[in-house]
């Protein structure tokens, strides 16, 4: 199998930092793993790396979609596993780096289903009835034949909300009710960075006062202007916020107040999910960023 590297954890974790300095020693390059930093003109809410910050260091995956459009876990998997073979090729080293456990999950397996069926039409019939219908649609036609599939599956997993349904629609058996394995696809070091709760959730209110410094408000409230106010990058913690605000239903205090709340709930969410859906090491960031790399690297090279 090929060999990549994931660094992962939650927001305010130090996930930059390290990715950057692990890739100066392996000759890296790094894909994003964030579901909103794909996304243009979300860049001070998401803490998207500048240029500057990136340090020489090529990275991929940011500011990809239109910030009115939607944007699949499929179609992230597709351009990201295209991403990791030209990085190979050039005798580079692929470190996917970021915070969205299914755009992690789905670079590192594939399933298998069982042993159903595929029907390409069938497929494709679900895949245009999102395209046409919304993912938040094509969720409720799940839910309809197979409620523990849907319970399961985020909506905005199309792909296996997609391929649930074609097993039910082939087989006329519930896809909850087969087997559904993980294949690896890559011989994957993943590493969790992990920060003591307590300070991360400083790291998190320091970094969202930064943000209001840099021009969030304007920032978002441009974006609201511009789009429907339902469409996926508005969903964004830092950004949904705003809107309430943007209504006259809440003021800057408060929406400053909810950013940080739901930050500190989305970091719990996602040290839940490393620690428990992901096979990965975790690594407490009370190290330095040069001693955690050096031991990143250490281990990928073994």
């Amino acid at each position: 199998m090929e060999k990549i590297i994931i660094i992962a954890g939650p927001t305010a974790s130090g996930k930059t930092a390290v990715s950057i300095s692990v890739a100066k020693k392996l000759k890296g390059e790094i894909i994003s793993a964030d579901s909103m930093q794909i996304y243009k003109e979300l860049n001070i809410g998401t803490a998207k790396i500048t240029e500057k910050e990136m340090d020489g260091i090529p990275h991929h995956m940011l500011s990809i979609v239109d910030k009115s459009e939607n944007y699949s876990v499929a179609e992230y998997a597709k351009t990201a596993k295209e991403l990791i073979a030209d990085i190979i090729s050039r005798g580079k080293t692929p470190i996917i780096c970021g915070g969205t456990g299914l755009y992690i999950n789905a670079i590192l397996f594939e399933r298998s289903f069982g042993k159903s069926m595929g029907d390409d039409a069938v497929r494709e019939k679900y895949e245009n009835i999102a395209k046409d219908m919304g993912r938040t649609y094509l969720h409720n036609l799940l839910k309809e034949v197979d409620s523990e599939s849907a319970e399961n599956l985020h909506e905005n997993d199309v792909m296996r909300v997609v391929r649930a349904l074609e097993i039910f629609e082939v087989t006329g058996k519930k896809k909850s009710a087969q087997k559904d394995s993980p294949i690896p696809i890559y011989d994957a070091s993943f590493f969790c960075l992990e920060v003591e709760r307590e300070l991360l959730y400083e790291r998190i209110e320091k970094r969202v006062e930064i943000m209001m410094e840099e021009g969030l408000e304007k920032e978002v409230l441009d974006i609201i202007k511009a789009i429907p106010h339902d469409s996926q990058s508005l969903t964004a913690i830092g950004y949904r916020e705003f809107i309430p605000q943007f209504l006259g239903e809440s003021t800057l205090n408060e929406t400053v107040a909810k950013i940080k709340l739901n930050s500190r709930h989305y970091a719990k969410r996602q040290l839940t999910w490393f620690r428990h859906q992901a096979i990965c090491e975790m690594i407490d960031m009370r190290k330095p960023v040069e001693e955690v790399s050096d031991y990143i690297v250490k281990i990928y090279n073994s």
